[in-house]
């Protein structure tokens, strides 16, 4: 299918991104669909929304001419487009419309490939679905005659098709409630060994995959290409101290990430809230990196991760650099302890990845004192799981402990 990507630059939204960098962005989303041409592309310069049909009606019949020139089947809007919008410009240019949401829960339905990836998908698309019902037109408007002399008018068919959604969204949710009490069971597994977990976060196609594939020996398909991988990927991984810690893959984010999918796989990132150390990867030699990044921070907050886990900032895509930003980069990632400047594809500086890994999950311990009721029999037994305890009393007035713990570990307790 031919499609056509379209980006509003709306004048009166002073938050709106770069217009040239979002389009680029939006074509690659598309080109991320299998099966999908991306016939051409544009910029449309807007001074304010038009409620009915977002553009005005000269730009609707210049867009409608191209539609019809390019032999095109698909429009991609970058940005948010109101069911009625979609409606309109759906009837009045002939083709299928998408939105970004819609756009990025059909590439997320392309590629989900587990069980737990589906349903995530599934529910998410339910939840965008059920408020964009209007785009069925008028058999939603018909009404279904009640029972007997009082069962009045009736629900209508929109009334209907939102119940069944709501039916199925219920199921959806209970099934994948299982998939995570499993992955919790996994995780309390892991804390008993215990493991540190390191997560890896990052912009979409910032190169996550690639250095997982690296540090572990795994096979996760690693392309140049928006959302290569959806599904999380787990592997131990040995450091140069001898050390053993569990990387995690995880998908990656991007600007006005659905809220439907934030809340979908909230699941799978439940994996970055319990890591021990979270590996922001940013391709720092994209022009909007910056953006990029401050983008992954806001999502991180959004998932409620908090500020007291340490990251490790890994500038990736060196290589892509001139060698000048090169040399630039490297001496400002060396002025930094939480910086690292290397090449997933060329292997530079992924030895000095590990080594700062190694340091970052061997911080310094502090000796504590605690008191604890006899009561307490829970927070006795994590504290032995964790093997902080360097002596133990009792007496009548409760568990007297001496602990020789990380300030990470220290506020992990204060939670229990």
């Amino acid at each position: 299918m031919r499609a056509f990507v379209l980006h509003p630059d709306i004048l009166s939204d002073k938050n709106r991104p770069e217009p040239t960098a979002a389009l680029e962005e939006a074509v690659s989303l598309a080109m991320a669909l299998p099966d999908l041409e991306v016939a051409l592309s544009q910029v449309v310069r807007l001074p304010a929304a038009k409620p009915g049909r977002l553009f005005g009606t000269g730009k609707l019949a210049e867009l409608k001419d191209q539609i019809k020139d390019h032999d095109v089947g698909l429009v991609l809007i970058n940005g948010a487009v109101t069911p009625v919008q979609q409606r309109n410009l759906e009837k009045d240019w002939g083709v299928k419309l998408l939105d970004r949401t819609g756009l990025i829960l059909e590439i997320f339905a392309a590629r989900a490939a587990t069980r737990e990836g589906v349903l995530q998908v599934d529910l998410a698309a339910l939840s965008y679905q059920r408020t964009r019902l209007v785009r069925a037109w008028t058999h939603l408007e018909r009404q279904r005659g009640g029972l007997g002399f009082v069962g009045g008018p009736g629900e209508t068919q929109i009334e209907a098709d939102r119940r069944a959604i709501d039916a199925q969204m219920v199921r959806l949710k209970r099934q994948l409630e299982k998939v995570v009490k499993t992955r919790s069971l996994h995780r309390a597994a892991r804390a008993k060994v215990p493991y540190p977990v390191v997560a890896l976060v990052g912009y979409t196609n910032a190169g996550k995959s690639t250095l997982f594939n690296r540090a572990t020996g795994a096979d996760v398909l690693a392309q140049d290409m928006l959302f290569a991988t959806l599904d999380p990927t787990m592997r131990a991984i040995h450091l140069a101290d001898g050390s053993e810690v569990i990387l995690s893959d995880t998908v990656g984010f991007i600007s006005d990430l659905p809220t439907q999918l934030v809340a979908a796989f909230r699941a799978t990132l439940e994996e970055v809230l319990d890591a021990d150390l979270i590996l922001h990867m940013r391709d720092i030699s994209h022009p909007q990196t910056e953006e990029q990044a401050a983008e992954v921070h806001l999502i991180l907050e959004q998932l409620g991760v908090s500020k007291d886990v340490p990251q490790i900032e890994v500038w990736n895509k060196i290589d892509r650099l001139s060698p000048e930003a090169q040399d630039s980069s490297r001496v400002l990632a060396a002025r930094r302890t939480d910086v690292v400047a290397m090449s997933a594809l060329t292997g530079e500086g992924v030895d000095h990845l590990h080594r700062m890994i190694a340091a970052q999950l061997a911080p310094p311990k502090i000796t504590e004192t605690l008191h604890l009721p006899h009561s307490a029999g829970r927070a006795r037994a994590w504290l032995f799981e964790q093997g902080v305890v360097r002596e133990e009393r009792v007496d009548d007035q409760g568990q007297h402990f001496t602990v020789e713990w990380t300030a990470t570990q220290s506020a992990r307790f204060s939670k229990l």
